[in-house]
């Protein structure tokens, strides 16, 4: 974890998604909202975490997803009023577990 190349408090972004359950439904890419500071150094996550969506503008990463276990990090917020699809990406982890 490091600083954000900017702060991303209340601002929105495209990012893209791969697939995976958490997306079902949604296209390759979305527009979330962002309220961040910190991001993850992608050269430093474990091995066990697979990247699963990054932010179209800046490269950060959206998502990453543990490769043996239903287990799920989000950079944006799926609750904010500015992501597109949020209720369906809740909807979709809630069904999973």
């Amino acid at each position: 974890v490091s600083y954000a190349k900017r702060l991303m408090h209340g601002k929105s972004s495209r990012i893209s998604l791969d697939e995976d359950s958490i997306f079902e439904g949604l296209p390759n890419e979305i527009t979330v909202g962002r309220y961040h500071s910190l991001s993850l150094l992608e050269d430093t996550l474990p091995e066990e975490l697979k990247i699963i969506s990054k932010s179209n503008d800046d490269g950060e990463v959206m998502a990453v997803k543990h490769k043996e276990f239903d287990v799920y990090g989000l950079q944006f917020h799926p609750e904010s009023i500015l992501t597109q699809d949020g209720l369906r990406i809740m909807e979709n982890f809630l069904n999973k577990v």
